[in-house]
Protein backbone atom coordinates (compact mmCIF):
# COMPACT_ATOMS: atom_id res chain seq x y z
CA UNK A 1 0.00 0.00 0.00
CA UNK A 2 2.84 2.38 0.85
CA UNK A 3 4.54 1.81 -2.49
CA UNK A 4 1.25 2.45 -4.29
CA UNK A 5 0.84 5.75 -2.46
CA UNK A 6 4.32 6.86 -3.45
CA UNK A 7 3.73 5.78 -7.04
CA UNK A 8 0.61 7.94 -7.06
CA UNK A 9 2.63 10.87 -5.76
CA UNK A 10 5.18 10.39 -8.54
CA UNK A 11 2.37 10.67 -11.08
CA UNK A 12 1.28 13.92 -9.42
CA UNK A 13 4.86 15.23 -9.51
CA UNK A 14 5.15 14.44 -13.21
CA UNK A 15 1.89 16.25 -13.93
CA UNK A 16 2.45 19.40 -11.87
CA UNK A 17 6.16 19.54 -12.61
CA UNK A 18 5.47 19.80 -16.33
CA UNK A 19 3.51 23.02 -15.77
CA UNK A 20 6.18 24.51 -13.52
CA UNK A 21 8.86 23.58 -16.03
CA UNK A 22 7.22 25.39 -18.93
CA UNK A 23 6.76 28.56 -16.89
CA UNK A 24 10.32 28.33 -15.53
CA UNK A 25 11.76 27.93 -19.02
CA UNK A 26 9.95 31.12 -20.03
CA UNK A 27 11.61 33.00 -17.17
CA UNK A 28 14.96 31.53 -18.21
CA UNK A 29 14.56 32.59 -21.83
CA UNK A 30 13.64 36.16 -20.90
CA UNK A 31 16.52 36.42 -18.47
CA UNK A 32 18.93 34.95 -20.98
CA UNK A 33 18.23 37.27 -23.91
CA UNK A 34 17.40 40.45 -21.99
CA UNK A 35 18.56 39.98 -18.40
CA UNK A 36 14.92 40.50 -17.42
CA UNK A 37 12.96 38.92 -14.56
CA UNK A 38 9.58 39.19 -16.24
CA UNK A 39 6.85 38.89 -13.61
CA UNK A 40 4.23 39.64 -16.26
CA UNK A 41 4.90 36.09 -17.43
CA UNK A 42 2.52 34.80 -14.76
CA UNK A 43 -0.32 36.84 -16.26
CA UNK A 44 0.48 35.50 -19.71
CA UNK A 45 0.09 32.04 -18.17
CA UNK A 46 -3.32 33.16 -16.89
CA UNK A 47 -4.26 34.52 -20.32
CA UNK A 48 -3.49 31.11 -21.83
CA UNK A 49 -6.06 29.49 -19.56
CA UNK A 50 -8.70 32.11 -20.36
CA UNK A 51 -7.99 31.90 -24.10
CA UNK A 52 -8.50 28.13 -23.91
CA UNK A 53 -11.76 28.67 -22.02
CA UNK A 54 -13.01 30.85 -24.86
CA UNK A 55 -12.25 28.04 -27.31
CA UNK A 56 -13.96 25.47 -25.07
CA UNK A 57 -17.10 27.59 -24.85
CA UNK A 58 -17.14 27.97 -28.61
CA UNK A 59 -16.62 24.33 -29.61
CA UNK A 60 -18.77 21.27 -28.97
CA UNK A 61 -17.10 18.24 -27.39
CA UNK A 62 -20.07 15.97 -26.75
CA UNK A 63 -18.31 13.12 -28.55
CA UNK A 64 -14.86 11.66 -27.93
CA UNK A 65 -13.63 12.98 -31.27
CA UNK A 66 -15.07 16.37 -30.39
CA UNK A 67 -13.20 16.32 -27.08
CA UNK A 68 -9.88 15.57 -28.79
CA UNK A 69 -10.46 18.34 -31.31
CA UNK A 70 -11.42 20.78 -28.57
CA UNK A 71 -8.30 20.11 -26.52
CA UNK A 72 -6.10 20.38 -29.61
CA UNK A 73 -7.79 23.68 -30.52
CA UNK A 74 -7.33 24.99 -26.97
CA UNK A 75 -3.60 24.27 -27.01
CA UNK A 76 -3.06 25.70 -30.48
CA UNK A 77 -5.06 28.87 -29.88
CA UNK A 78 -3.61 29.54 -26.42
CA UNK A 79 -0.07 28.96 -27.71
CA UNK A 80 -0.43 31.38 -30.61
CA UNK A 81 -2.43 33.93 -28.64
CA UNK A 82 0.03 34.08 -25.76
CA UNK A 83 2.98 34.11 -28.12
CA UNK A 84 1.56 37.15 -29.90
CA UNK A 85 0.72 38.84 -26.58
CA UNK A 86 4.26 38.22 -25.33
CA UNK A 87 5.79 39.63 -28.51
CA UNK A 88 3.52 42.69 -28.28
CA UNK A 89 4.51 43.23 -24.64
CA UNK A 90 8.18 43.15 -25.60
CA UNK A 91 7.71 45.71 -28.38
CA UNK A 92 5.44 48.06 -26.43
CA UNK A 93 6.65 47.77 -22.83
CA UNK A 94 10.22 46.42 -22.75
CA UNK A 95 11.92 47.59 -25.93
CA UNK A 96 11.63 51.31 -25.02
CA UNK A 97 13.34 50.67 -21.67
CA UNK A 98 15.78 48.01 -22.82
CA UNK A 99 18.82 50.14 -21.98
CA UNK A 100 17.37 51.47 -18.74
CA UNK A 101 18.50 50.20 -15.31
CA UNK A 102 17.25 46.75 -14.40
CA UNK A 103 14.96 48.16 -11.73
CA UNK A 104 13.05 50.09 -14.40
CA UNK A 105 12.47 46.92 -16.41
CA UNK A 106 11.38 45.03 -13.31
CA UNK A 107 8.86 47.73 -12.41
CA UNK A 108 7.66 47.72 -16.01
CA UNK A 109 7.01 43.98 -15.82
CA UNK A 110 5.01 44.47 -12.61
CA UNK A 111 2.99 47.22 -14.29
CA UNK A 112 2.22 45.02 -17.29
CA UNK A 113 1.24 42.23 -14.91
CA UNK A 114 -1.22 44.50 -13.13
CA UNK A 115 -2.76 45.75 -16.40
CA UNK A 116 -3.30 42.24 -17.77
CA UNK A 117 -4.76 40.91 -14.54
CA UNK A 118 -7.17 43.80 -14.06
CA UNK A 119 -8.19 43.76 -17.73
CA UNK A 120 -9.32 40.14 -17.41
CA UNK A 121 -11.16 40.85 -14.19
CA UNK A 122 -12.99 43.85 -15.62
CA UNK A 123 -13.68 42.84 -19.21
CA UNK A 124 -13.92 39.04 -19.32
CA UNK A 125 -17.50 37.87 -18.66
CA UNK A 126 -17.75 37.09 -14.94
CA UNK A 127 -13.98 37.43 -14.86
CA UNK A 128 -13.80 38.44 -11.20
CA UNK A 129 -15.04 35.01 -10.08
CA UNK A 130 -13.49 31.52 -10.35
CA UNK A 131 -14.58 29.91 -13.61
CA UNK A 132 -15.13 26.21 -14.28
CA UNK A 133 -12.78 24.78 -16.89
CA UNK A 134 -13.98 21.88 -19.07
CA UNK A 135 -11.95 18.70 -19.32
CA UNK A 136 -13.74 16.03 -21.38
CA UNK A 137 -11.43 13.21 -20.30
CA UNK A 138 -11.18 13.93 -16.58
CA UNK A 139 -13.58 11.10 -15.69
CA UNK A 140 -11.66 8.53 -17.74
CA UNK A 141 -8.85 6.85 -15.82
CA UNK A 142 -6.46 3.92 -15.77
CA UNK A 143 -5.74 1.87 -12.65
CA UNK A 144 -2.38 0.14 -12.33
CA UNK A 145 -2.09 -1.83 -9.07
CA UNK A 146 -3.87 0.85 -7.09
CA UNK A 147 -2.32 3.81 -8.89
CA UNK A 148 -4.95 5.95 -10.59
CA UNK A 149 -3.92 7.90 -13.68
CA UNK A 150 -6.53 9.98 -15.43
CA UNK A 151 -6.48 10.39 -19.19
CA UNK A 152 -5.93 14.11 -18.59
CA UNK A 153 -2.79 13.38 -16.56
CA UNK A 154 -1.45 11.14 -19.30
CA UNK A 155 -2.09 13.91 -21.81
CA UNK A 156 -0.39 16.57 -19.69
CA UNK A 157 2.65 14.44 -18.84
CA UNK A 158 3.14 13.43 -22.47
CA UNK A 159 2.69 17.00 -23.70
CA UNK A 160 5.19 18.46 -21.23
CA UNK A 161 7.81 15.81 -22.02
CA UNK A 162 7.42 16.33 -25.77
CA UNK A 163 7.65 20.10 -25.38
CA UNK A 164 10.82 19.84 -23.28
CA UNK A 165 12.36 17.57 -25.93
CA UNK A 166 11.30 20.04 -28.61
CA UNK A 167 12.93 22.86 -26.66
CA UNK A 168 16.17 20.92 -26.55
CA UNK A 169 16.22 20.67 -30.33
CA UNK A 170 15.18 24.30 -30.68
CA UNK A 171 18.02 25.51 -28.47
CA UNK A 172 20.69 23.14 -29.76
CA UNK A 173 19.87 22.63 -33.44
CA UNK A 174 18.23 25.80 -34.80
CA UNK A 175 19.52 29.26 -35.66
CA UNK A 176 17.20 30.89 -33.15
CA UNK A 177 18.56 28.72 -30.35
CA UNK A 178 22.17 29.41 -31.33
CA UNK A 179 21.37 33.10 -31.62
CA UNK A 180 19.81 33.19 -28.15
CA UNK A 181 22.87 31.52 -26.68
CA UNK A 182 25.12 33.96 -28.49
CA UNK A 183 23.18 36.96 -27.19
CA UNK A 184 23.33 35.55 -23.68
CA UNK A 185 27.10 35.30 -23.87
CA UNK A 186 27.77 38.71 -25.41
CA UNK A 187 25.08 40.78 -27.08
CA UNK A 188 27.46 43.19 -28.80
CA UNK A 189 29.64 40.40 -30.14
CA UNK A 190 26.56 38.59 -31.43
CA UNK A 191 25.44 41.76 -33.21
CA UNK A 192 28.87 42.15 -34.84
CA UNK A 193 28.65 38.54 -36.05
CA UNK A 194 25.46 39.37 -37.90
CA UNK A 195 22.81 38.28 -35.37
CA UNK A 196 19.67 40.41 -35.58
CA UNK A 197 19.33 41.05 -31.85
CA UNK A 198 15.91 42.71 -32.04
CA UNK A 199 14.51 39.84 -34.07
CA UNK A 200 15.92 37.21 -31.72
CA UNK A 201 14.58 38.99 -28.62
CA UNK A 202 11.15 39.22 -30.23
CA UNK A 203 11.25 35.52 -31.11
CA UNK A 204 12.37 34.67 -27.57
CA UNK A 205 9.41 36.52 -26.10
CA UNK A 206 7.06 34.74 -28.50
CA UNK A 207 8.47 31.34 -27.55
CA UNK A 208 8.61 31.98 -23.80
CA UNK A 209 5.10 33.43 -23.71
CA UNK A 210 3.74 30.59 -25.84
CA UNK A 211 5.12 28.13 -23.29
CA UNK A 212 3.33 30.08 -20.57
CA UNK A 213 0.10 29.76 -22.54
CA UNK A 214 0.51 26.01 -22.84
CA UNK A 215 1.07 25.78 -19.07
CA UNK A 216 -2.10 27.80 -18.51
CA UNK A 217 -4.15 25.31 -20.52
CA UNK A 218 -2.56 22.45 -18.57
CA UNK A 219 -3.44 24.14 -15.30
CA UNK A 220 -7.08 24.50 -16.32
CA UNK A 221 -7.37 20.91 -17.52
CA UNK A 222 -5.81 19.60 -14.31
CA UNK A 223 -7.53 21.71 -11.67
CA UNK A 224 -10.78 22.31 -13.63
CA UNK A 225 -10.96 25.90 -12.41
CA UNK A 226 -9.24 29.16 -13.35
CA UNK A 227 -9.06 32.61 -11.77
CA UNK A 228 -8.02 36.03 -13.01
CA UNK A 229 -5.44 36.28 -10.19
CA UNK A 230 -3.87 32.84 -10.53
CA UNK A 231 -0.90 34.17 -12.50
CA UNK A 232 0.94 35.75 -9.58
CA UNK A 233 1.38 32.53 -7.60
CA UNK A 234 2.45 30.67 -10.75
CA UNK A 235 4.93 33.44 -11.54
CA UNK A 236 6.55 32.99 -8.14
CA UNK A 237 6.63 29.22 -8.57
CA UNK A 238 8.05 29.42 -12.08
CA UNK A 239 10.67 31.92 -10.97
CA UNK A 240 11.56 29.72 -7.99
CA UNK A 241 11.95 26.70 -10.26
CA UNK A 242 14.20 28.72 -12.57
CA UNK A 243 16.31 29.89 -9.61
CA UNK A 244 16.58 26.33 -8.29
CA UNK A 245 17.94 25.10 -11.59
CA UNK A 246 20.02 28.17 -12.32
CA UNK A 247 18.44 31.25 -13.86
CA UNK A 248 19.52 31.34 -17.49
CA UNK A 249 19.93 27.56 -17.85
CA UNK A 250 17.14 25.88 -19.77
CA UNK A 251 18.00 22.39 -18.55
CA UNK A 252 18.26 23.62 -15.00
CA UNK A 253 14.83 25.24 -15.35
CA UNK A 254 13.36 21.92 -16.45
CA UNK A 255 14.94 20.11 -13.52
CA UNK A 256 13.91 22.90 -11.14
CA UNK A 257 10.28 22.62 -12.21
CA UNK A 258 10.11 18.94 -11.33
CA UNK A 259 12.11 19.40 -8.13
CA UNK A 260 9.73 22.11 -6.95
CA UNK A 261 6.75 19.90 -7.75
CA UNK A 262 8.38 17.09 -5.79
CA UNK A 263 8.82 19.36 -2.76
CA UNK A 264 5.19 20.45 -2.92
CA UNK A 265 3.88 16.90 -3.22
CA UNK A 266 6.07 15.73 -0.34
CA UNK A 267 4.87 18.44 2.01
CA UNK A 268 1.24 17.71 1.12
CA UNK A 269 1.77 13.97 1.61
CA UNK A 270 3.88 14.07 4.77
CA UNK A 271 2.80 17.18 6.69
CA UNK A 272 -0.63 17.31 8.36
CA UNK A 273 -2.74 19.85 6.47
CA UNK A 274 0.28 20.35 4.25
CA UNK A 275 -1.80 21.67 1.36
CA UNK A 276 -2.27 24.87 3.33
CA UNK A 277 1.48 25.42 3.57
CA UNK A 278 2.75 24.38 0.15
CA UNK A 279 2.77 27.94 -1.22
CA UNK A 280 4.64 29.08 1.88
CA UNK A 281 7.21 26.39 1.08
CA UNK A 282 7.74 27.91 -2.35
CA UNK A 283 8.59 31.32 -0.88
CA UNK A 284 10.86 29.70 1.69
CA UNK A 285 12.73 27.73 -0.96
CA UNK A 286 13.10 30.88 -3.07
CA UNK A 287 14.56 32.83 -0.13
CA UNK A 288 16.96 30.03 0.79
CA UNK A 289 18.16 29.61 -2.78
CA UNK A 290 18.72 33.35 -3.24
CA UNK A 291 20.65 33.52 0.04
CA UNK A 292 22.77 30.37 -0.11
CA UNK A 293 23.01 29.47 -3.81
CA UNK A 294 21.70 32.25 -6.05
CA UNK A 295 23.36 30.73 -9.12
CA UNK A 296 21.27 27.55 -8.79
CA UNK A 297 22.17 23.91 -8.43
CA UNK A 298 23.23 23.58 -12.08
CA UNK A 299 25.37 26.68 -12.30
CA UNK A 300 28.21 24.72 -13.89
CA UNK A 301 26.07 23.37 -16.72
CA UNK A 302 27.87 23.90 -20.02
CA UNK A 303 24.89 25.13 -22.05
CA UNK A 304 22.68 28.07 -21.32
CA UNK A 305 19.65 29.43 -22.94
CA UNK A 306 19.91 32.43 -24.52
Amino acid sequence: MLSENWAQQIVNVATIGGMYTLVAVGFTIFFGVLGLINFAHGEVFMLGAFAALVVARTLDFTSTAGGVAMIAAMFVFATLFCGVVGAAIERVAFKPVRRAPMLVMLITSLGVSFILREAVREFFPDGANPLAFPSPFQSAEIRLRGVVISDTQILLIAASVLIVIGLYYLVERTWIGRSMRAIAEDRDAARMMGVDVDRVILAAFFIGSALGGVAGVMNGLYYLSIRFDMGWVMAIKGFTAAVIGGLGNIYGAAAGGYLLALLEVLIVALVPEGSEYKDVLVFLVLILMLVFRPSGIFRQAPQKVG
